[in-house]
This record gives structure tokens, C-alpha cells and sequence, in this order.
């Protein structure tokens, strides 16, 4: 609005100096005082809008407002977390254990242990029979490359 410049400043103070002269620290010590009014009347203007506002719940608003800006608010602290996880994730490295809810590994029932136990048993009797069964074969298919075998037939 107003745009001096440092000599336009320095000419208002020479022809203030002439014209006020020796009373030139009083007319600046009135001035202070004037500057010092105005901004305390700025200031209890500016509490008082506050104080209006507040009664009339305009912070309750802003509240709400930054609460739905929120992105913690929004379920967005969920999808950040699976995104670090992400980004932290190794997979040479076994997943770390979950304390959170539904991430645990369900207890299996005393009947679902047990028959999980004999198929561990069962499978581990087939096991020993396949190899017994391919150690005889082996044996049987040695002997047939014997010379002994070769020269019966």
C-alpha cells in the first residue's frame, strides 16, 4: 500500500525535525503510547472473537474437522502398518509372531490331535516299508547282476 523507500523516510524525519523541533522526543514518546493503545485494543478484540467463538462451539468444530483428517482416524494407521511390514519383510527370515487378534494359530481338539498323530504314525510306518521294499529290490537287482546268477541260467 504505502511504499517508501529509506530516503523518503529519512526526508519525513528532517521536515518533522523542523517542524516540531525541540518537542520531537515527546511527539515520539506520544506516539509509543498511541501504538501501545492500539494493540491492546487489537488484542482484547482479538480474545474476545476467540471467547465467541468457543461459547458459540466453533472449536468443537475445528476438532471434528481435524479428527476427520485424520488418517489414524480413518483406518489408514492399518494399511500403513501392512505397507511397513511390507517394506521391512525378509524372506529368508521366518514372519514374526502376531499378538494381534485372529493371527494366532488355532488349538487343535483332543480328536483332531490324535487322529493327526496316527496319520503322522502311519505315514511314517509307509515311509520305512517304501525304503525297506526299494533296499530289497536293490539287493534282489544286485544279486541278478552276480556272475553266480549268470552262469545258473
Amino acid at each position: 500500500m504505502f511504499d517508501f523507500g529509506w530516503g523518503e523516510l529519512l526526508l519525513i524525519g528532517i521536515v518533522a525535525l523542523i517542524v516540531v523541533g525541540d518537542d520531537f522526543p515527546a511527539m515520539f514518546r506520544t506516539m509509543g503510547r498511541f501504538t501501545g493503545k492500539i494493540r491492546r485494543m487489537a488484542r482484547e478484540f482479538q480474545r474476545a472473537m476467540e471467547d465467541a467463538a468457543d461459547e458459540a462451539g466453533v472449536k468443537d468444530a475445528t476438532n471434528a474437522f481435524k479428527d476427520a483428517a485424520n488418517p489414524g482416524k480413518m483406518g489408514l494407521d492399518r494399511l500403513n502398518k501392512a505397507a511397513d511390514r511390507f517394506d521391512k519383510w525378509e524372506p529368508t527370515k521366518p514372519p514374526p509372531k502376531s499378538k494381534e487378534k485372529g493371527q494366532e494359530k488355532p488349538k487343535l481338539s483332543e480328536e483332531r490331535a490324535a487322529s493327526a498323530k496316527k496319520y503322522q504314525e502311519d505315514t511314517a510306518k509307509k515311509a520305512e516299508e517304501k525304503k525297506a521294499t526299494e533296499a530289497a529290490a536293490e539287493s534282489a537287482a544286485a544279486a541278478d547282476d552276480t556272475p553266480d546268477a549268470k552262469d545258473a541260467t
